[in-house]
């Protein structure tokens, strides 16, 4: 396996442990000591523990939280992911309680993976979007 398989599977692996099965050490295993995440989610610190603490928000609201990868790109040490997260809001999200809603979130990553660890990540999420599923925007 060259390479960019390995990241490509490094990635899909981390995104598989943290965020579809809710595997906070999942954090320490793929993410390096030095990670720094260029475009933190929802106010999220830049760090490891920001993703982390991410990743526990989204699992206590939506307990069943998962994300569907439809897309991995690699090139040299990026790894390039198109995703869409979902879960049925069951707990508080942003202040918001339990809707019985399914909420959505879906995004672009960009992650860079030196030595089997991911060190950086960007990202565009539609966060929006999910905003929208909270009620906490409405347009016309």
């Amino acid at each position: 396996m060259d390479t960019i398989d390995t990241n490509k599977k490094t990635v899909s692996a981390f995104i598989d442990a943290l965020f579809t099965e809710g595997d906070l050490s999942a954090v320490d295993d793929y993410l390096a000591e030095e990670f720094v995440n260029h475009d933190p989610p929802l106010g999220a610190s830049a760090d490891r523990e920001g993703m982390r603490a991410a990743a526990a928000m989204f699992r206590a609201a939506c307990p069943d939280w998962h994300s569907d990868q439809h897309l991995l790109i690699g090139e040299d040490d990026l790894v390039v992911e198109h995703f869409t997260a979902s879960g049925v809001h069951r707990g508080t999200l942003l202040g918001v309680p339990a809707t019985g809603r399914t909420l959505e979130l879906a995004g672009i990553n960009i992650f860079r993976v030196r030595d089997g660890r991911i060190t950086e990540r960007w990202g565009r999420l539609d966060e929006l979007g999910l905003l929208r599923g909270l009620g906490l925007v409405r347009l016309p």
